[in-house]
């Protein structure tokens, strides 16, 4: 049985497709192939892959619904491949549970060495101790978050980024220092990235509200996790 990780390809463009197969192959990873959202969907369902890399623009939907749909049954890195002028699109995959973006077109070391890092977020097991604040619970070593008592499904980035001001708790953390904590140094102006994410956070730990109890924002600075 192989060990090597398995990546869920989606794009219908079949020069881009078998690029990726290319690229990806000689990075160590197997590849599995599909050109529609309804394909993707199928080959994910038979053969869960470890990671996932979706292009936007797909023929029979779009890469943020099938984002979107992946992310009702796992918690799997998502990228997403986007063309210059997607900027909207692109933005709108984050907010439905993308990991990350590659823009098109794209360097294979840099697609590599992203989807490289945010696998190595998802397989992170540090060895810290739980930590408990007003009601919710978050347990580093088992990558486990309750709200009140109720599980809180978190991407693998979500969950690093709720780490990092946890630990940092009631100091002000700069866009800049999370991005960098977080992401690495290439992500460090990326605010964008940072704001669809801090979004998709506070929806799922955040009680109904106005005012949040958790992540306070500092408006143009960062943010800093509830004293």
């Amino acid at each position: 049985m192989s060990d090597r990780k398995r990546v869920l390809v989606c794009d219908d463009e079949r020069q881009i497709l078998r690029a990726l197969k290319v690229i990806l192959r000689e990075a160590g990873y197997e590849v599995l192939e599909s050109t529609t959202m309804e394909e993707a969907l199928d080959v994910a369902a038979v053969r869960p892959p470890d990671a996932a890399i979706l292009d936007l623009m797909l023929p029979d939907g779009s890469g943020v619904e099938l984002c979107r749909r992946l992310r009702e049954w796992s918690s799997m890195p998502i990228l997403v491949l986007s063309a210059v002028g997607e900027e909207d699109s692109k933005v709108e995959a984050l907010e439905a549970g993308a990991d990350d973006y590659v823009t098109k077109p794209f360097g294979p070391r840099e697609l590599v060495a992203r989807l490289g890092a945010a696998l190595r977020r998802a397989d992170d097991v540090p060895g810290e101790p739980a930590t408990d604040v007003d009601g919710l619970h978050v347990d580093f070593n088992a990558r486990v978050v309750l709200r009140d008592g109720e599980e809180v499904h978190l991407t693998p980035i979500e969950f690093d980024l709720l780490r990092a001001l946890v630990r940092h708790r009631g100091r002000l953390m700069t866009h800049r220092a999370l991005l960098v904590e977080v992401w690495g140094p290439q992500y460090a102006d990326d605010t964008q990235v940072l704001r669809a994410h801090i979004a998709n956070l506070r929806r799922k730990i955040e009680p109904s509200g106005d005012t949040p109890r958790y992540i306070r924002t500092d408006p143009g600075v960062g943010y800093r996790f509830a004293p």
